[in-house]
């Protein structure tokens, strides 16, 4: 039987979803693990993109930091991580591949929020500040939003790359669908090894799809108007902010 049909009729077998060591609960631990360490990130990232972006001051500096982490290889941070915890008797638990995809998932984030917030036109910032806008409100309701589409493209990369790195974990005990094949190597088991792939793949592949349905809905100014995308106006981003009387 090819690897494909010993696959296949891997996936078709009932018991392989059920159990602690089940498809089910794999993906589960897969999805919890990926979520947690792209929420945290963002935590970390978006905030810190945003004011140092506002500032204008230091952001050369803070990238070139923060993208250190893009240069560390994660499996090494995974290991490193793994020896630390080890020492705590956490070494199996969800800890150490926790930490190894935020230091991941950050650079992006960080970069594209920084990047999206000091590119706000100038033009924009100055009509702002003509309508009586402090500096708070400035960074809220103009630079963030305008902003906004970057930094969901930096979400997007980073938790797709989460989602795909996730797997590393089963190297380290941590039970998710990089444990099919871990096992599946160590088995020599190739219906394993070709069912966590696929199911790795199409994991990424639905969230970077909801991630791209998620732009589009709350950026809407970015969708393409008589052939060419618009950027939000100073009065579009101030809804509340009755407009001057005429005639």
């Amino acid at each position: 039987m090819s690897a494909i049909g010993e696959a296949w009729s891997y996936v078709t077998t009932g018991a392989n979803w059920t159990g602690d060591d089940g498809i089910l609960v794999l993906t589960w631990n897969h999805l919890r693990l990926s979520a947690f360490a792209t929420v945290s990130a963002a935590v970390v990232a978006v905030p810190a993109g945003v004011l140092i972006g506002h500032r204008r001051r230091g952001g050369a500096l803070a990238a070139s930091v923060v993208n250190i982490g893009r240069a560390l290889p994660s499996f090494a941070v995974l290991v490193l991580a793994f020896g630390v915890f080890s020492q705590w008797g956490r070494g199996l638990t969800i800890w150490p591949t926790y930490v190894a995809l935020v230091l991941l998932a950050i650079p992006p984030m960080f970069t594209n929020t920084l990047t999206g917030v000091q590119e706000v036109p100038a033009e924009v910032r100055e009509a702002a500040t003509g309508m009586g806008m402090r500096a708070r409100q400035l960074l809220w309701r103009v630079e963030t939003p305008v902003a906004l589409p970057l930094i969901l493209t930096g979400l997007r990369v980073s938790a797709v790359q989460v989602v795909a790195t996730a797997t590393l974990g089963a190297w380290v005990g941590y039970q998710c669908l990089g444990t099919l094949i871990y096992e599946g190597f160590a088995q020599q088991d190739d219906a394993k090894i070709l069912t966590g792939a696929t199911l790795v793949a199409l994991l990424t592949i639905l969230v970077d799809t909801a991630f791209s349905f998620l732009e589009r809905a709350v950026t809407p100014w970015t969708r393409p108007q008589r052939g060419r995308a618009a950027r939000p106006t100073v009065r579009e981003l101030e809804p509340d902010r009755p407009a001057p009387a005429t005639g």
